[in-house]
């Protein structure tokens, strides 16, 4: 079984993207929605992030708002969040990659926002980045309710630049083309991954990808 991650930064079209590639027949795990998870109302994470961060919890949930200003700017902070989520994260990815391989599936798919900023890329076989021109990625973020050009460039502040991103990608995917060039676009890399053996699954063959990957240009 291949394992794939998945990366791009925020209006990259990542979300896209991993639909797409759920029709192609891959399964996704999708970590963003494995966090929302935990800091909703009974979830896992909801007590030790109270405890960690006090009055970040109301109604039995993790109040996002009051989480995320305890947080910003703050690198420790930030840290000590992490220290709560990320491992459960990884146990549910496990949990997702050991269903997958019983199933016999070809390619799973890890979807990790910031896989790169995470040291997350020793955990699969292959990075596919989405990408697209900044003019494109600053328009569909500003029309996210709510947001703003300041909220949008603290957001890029925290994550590794697009170029860094591309530059360690064995794929990139540009985004930027329309949806159709997206598909063709994963279509190919899906096309090209089911003829390889992957390493990264069961978990003791989790080790650091050997040097020297260049990306290809989906």
């Amino acid at each position: 079984m291949i394992v794939l991650g998945l990366t791009g930064s925020i209006g990259m079209g990542k979300t896209t993207a991993a639909r797409m590639l759920r029709r192609l027949g891959c399964p996704v795990h999708d970590s963003d929605a494995v966090v929302h998870a935990l800091m909703a109302r009974g979830g896992a994470a909801v007590a030790a992030v109270g405890a960690a961060f006090p009055g970040s919890v109301r109604d039995g949930a993790v109040d996002r708002a009051a989480l995320g200003a305890s947080v910003f700017g703050d690198a420790a902070a930030l840290k000590r969040l992490e220290a709560i989520l990320h491992p459960r994260v990884r146990a549910s990815q496990i949990r997702f990659l050991a269903r997958s391989a019983r199933r016999g599936v070809r390619i799973a798919v890890l979807d990790i926002p910031l896989l790169f900023e995470s040291g997350s890329e020793g955990r699969v076989d292959v990075v596919a980045v989405v990408s697209a021109p900044f003019a494109v990625q600053r328009a569909r973020v500003l029309a996210r309710p709510g947001m703003t050009e300041a909220k949008f460039r603290a957001i890029l502040a925290r994550q590794m630049p697009d170029a860094e991103k591309r530059r360690r990608a064995d794929f990139v995917v540009q985004t930027g083309l329309g949806r159709s060039a997206t598909l063709k676009a994963l279509k190919r890399i899906v096309t090209l991954l089911a003829r390889r053996r992957g390493r990264a699954w069961p978990p003791p063959s989790f080790l650091p990808r050997r040097p020297g990957w260049r990306p290809i240009h989906a």
